[in-house]
């Protein structure tokens, strides 16, 4: 999710005006760093994603537990804090008070309208608070196919994202460790999400990406989606439910740097507002819930 697609005041937002907040968030990534995607065309929502073949399960959670309890730490490590680089109202929580299993096999992230830590944001005392939880020094991989089934939240200024950061995000920054946003969701747009690349020259509304909508005017807060990519060297694959939308590769940057041929960690976390989505407004209720069933990489 850029500072980038870690992505408008409302649904009458025109494209161009919502360009332009993107842009403006591009003073990237401090300690919480989200993408924001640049809008390309979609490829046909009908074509097939590529078959796995013969995969191993590299990693794999599915959120089994008693209900209340706290993610596996031996996987997952929960960020705290605001981001004042996008303009997100949220404050991160620690532990499990924004993100905690729900005793039916899934994973549930809160975000509240509430400050009950005294949290302090970019803008004075917080007004919200969710989770965002990482696989850094945890799993890391390069390569193969990555995927969770996800119901998203839905709602005014409400922006969930599941995607991955370069492994050396730590020693080299961002974009130059690169950025692969899977599936982004900002609510003005219910039935859209986005999957994008960040890298060095393209970052921020630069990004590389494309949109898939869903037929017939559906939401995709109605139900759970399975989001994806198929990744090998020089290759990076997107697709809803099994459907491909879009395929990228180093031709695609205009002769920019290609930095997704080495290890990358996973990333979910649940925005509250920020230059793209834009604030909540009346018409946004609270809490919204973002549903993990599972999430899982594997590879050849």
């Amino acid at each position: 999710m850029t500072v980038h697609p870690t992505h408008s005041t409302a649904r009458s937002v025109s494209r161009r005006r919502r360009v332009a907040l993107y842009a403006a968030s591009l003073l990237c990534c401090s300690a919480i760093l989200t993408a924001l995607p640049g809008g390309a065309s979609a490829a046909p929502a009908d074509s097939a994603a590529p078959g796995p073949g013969a995969m191993a399960v590299a990693f794999e959670d599915q959120f089994d537990g008693p209900a209340g309890a706290a993610v596996d730490g031996g996987k997952w490590q929960t960020e705290t804090g605001d981001n004042v680089n996008n303009h997100e109202r949220q404050y991160y929580t620690p532990g499990n008070d924004n993100a905690a299993l729900d005793g039916q096999g899934n994973l549930v992230i809160t975000a509240r309208k509430e400050n009950p830590g005294n949290y302090q944001c970019w803008y004075g005392a917080c007004e919200y608070t969710s989770s965002r939880l990482n696989t850094s020094g945890k799993f890391a991989a390069a390569y193969g196919h990555v995927e969770a089934r996800i119901k998203i939240p839905r709602g005014q200024g409400i922006w969930p994202a599941f995607w991955m950061l370069g492994d050396d995000f730590g020693n080299v920054g961002w974009p130059d460790s690169g950025e692969i946003d899977i599936m982004e969701n900002v609510g003005f747009e219910p039935g859209t999400v986005h999957g994008t690349l960040h890298g060095p020259g393209y970052s921020g509304s630069g990004g590389i990406g494309a949109a898939y909508t869903l037929p017939n005017g559906q939401a995709f807060a109605d139900d759970f989606h399975t989001f994806s990519v198929d990744w090998a060297p020089d290759s990076i694959t997107w697709s809803v439910d099994g459907n491909v939308f879009q395929r990228r590769t180093p031709a695609d940057l205009g002769g920019n740097q290609w930095v997704f041929n080495k290890p990358f960690f996973l990333i979910l976390n649940l925005a509250v507002g920020g230059y793209w989505p834009g604030d909540p407004d009346g018409s946004t209720q609270f809490p919204q819930q973002m549903v993990i069933d599972y999430v899982r990489v594997t590879t050849s």
